[in-house]
């Protein structure tokens, strides 16, 4: 066989969330597009704020030449220096050029901080429930992925971290606000993985890197985000405009090395290296002059607040546990079984299109997507209604 054993095995589990959206596209030609309420793939159906076609028309229609040649590896510099600067002021640490690397969006953030930082078997954690391709990032490298579990509010529980906090841990990996659970970590929180993580770190005599995974970050409906960098020095957030901006075809990321971090520069310049022999070399050439003409805009937070506010309120008042999410654009509440593939399949049969919480590291539990059209959401709600009656959830 030509296939390797490792792709064998990846090939045969596949990804549960794709085989949803791919169930809708199939069921759409079948019943008709407004007869599918596909709920499965976080992929964004608005359209960028206009600030983005408006600068994107400006730099095609300029008359400087080179737009679209390669530039030094981890990008731009002027595009770095602005997105340092938007840390500066956010954070008061030194962020330069030199702290920032342009990525074909989180995804490749990730595997090249990994490459960059894991030795064959040391350990990353994550926590439970979790955005499942980290185990395939992880294990691109060599590591072992270590899975913690979180409180029933799914915030972090912190007895769980220090028993599985081991000197093999290398990389921290925290996803806020979270995908699948729109939770997310707050000041205090976060001070206190910055308590133990130090206090480990110094006791290992190793530093224990945190990974933080925040293309959702400007998406919250309540307070904002509180900024990882001042919680913990060891810190590298990686992300993307794949939802702020509603650009996520464009595949345009960045990381950002705290300069407080012990191993800062020697992360930068490892990180560089491993850009390049990955093949993620370079990010996209006209995305990246286009993030400095775009500032810190951010698409209409409005609609999805809405839509987050219709959903949670019909499925709570139907039956269902759900934690109200403080930010992204997803709702993960309880099955009324255990099987919750077995939910998600009598979901399927009223055209409900949603995941398993399996596919995330959390069985028992579905999530629901909502950044669609209001119209749409709103036309299901009696087939979740119908759904609920099914289990008896109500008469």
């Amino acid at each position: 066989m030509s296939v390797s054993d490792d792709m064998k095995v990846s090939i045969k589990g596949g990804s549960l969330i794709r085989k949803m959206f791919e169930e809708g596209n199939r069921r759409r030609k079948i019943y008709g597009d407004d007869k599918v309420f596909d709920f499965s793939i976080g992929n964004p159906i608005f359209e960028p704020p206009a600030i983005v076609e408006e600068s994107l028309l400006k730099l095609l229609q300029s008359d400087e030449k080179g737009t679209h040649r390669y530039m030094p590896n981890p990008g731009f510099p002027e595009t770095r220096r602005f997105i340092a600067d938007q840390l500066l002021k956010e954070t008061k640490i030194s962020f330069t050029e030199e702290s920032i690397i342009m990525t074909a969006g989180a995804g490749g953030a990730i595997n090249v901080i990994l490459k960059t930082l894991l030795n064959p078997g040391e350990e990353v954690i994550v926590f439970k429930p979790y955005f499942t391709e980290y185990d395939h990032y992880i294990k691109n490298f060599g590591g072992t992925i270590k899975k913690v579990p979180t409180t029933e509010a799914f915030r972090f529980d912190f007895d769980a971290l220090e028993t599985a906090l081991t000197s093999n841990v290398k990389v921290i990996l925290i996803n806020s606000p979270n995908n699948p659970t729109g939770v997310v970590y707050s000041a205090t929180e976060l001070d206190e993985l910055d308590r133990l993580l130090s206090k480990k770190s110094e006791e290992f005599g190793n530093t224990i890197t945190l990974l933080s995974d925040e293309p959702y970050k400007k998406i919250v409906f309540d307070d904002p985000a509180p900024s990882v960098f001042l919680h913990y020095p060891n810190t590298i957030v990686v992300t993307s405009h794949s939802k702020d901006l509603a650009l996520p075809g464009e595949r345009i990321g960045y990381i950002a090395i705290s300069p407080q971090h012990n191993d800062a520069e020697e992360v930068y310049s490892g990180a560089v290296i491993a850009l390049r022999i990955l093949g993620f070399v370079n990010a996209p050439a006209l995305m990246q002059r286009l993030i400095p003409l775009v500032g810190d805009q951010v698409m209409d937070l409005s609609i999805y607040r809405k839509n987050r506010d219709i959903l949670y309120e019909h499925l709570t008042r139907i039956g269902f546990s759900c934690n109200k999410p403080g930010g992204a654009f997803y709702l993960f509440p309880k099955c009324p079984i255990e099987d919750d593939k077995q939910f998600v399949e009598a979901a399927q049969e009223l055209n409900l299109l949603i995941v398993p919480g399996s596919a995330f590291g959390g069985p028992g539990y579905f999530r629901l997507c909502f950044c669609f059209e209001t119209e749409m959401i709103e036309r299901s709600l009696p087939l979740f209604t119908q759904l609920a009656q099914q289990y008896k959830m109500i008469n």
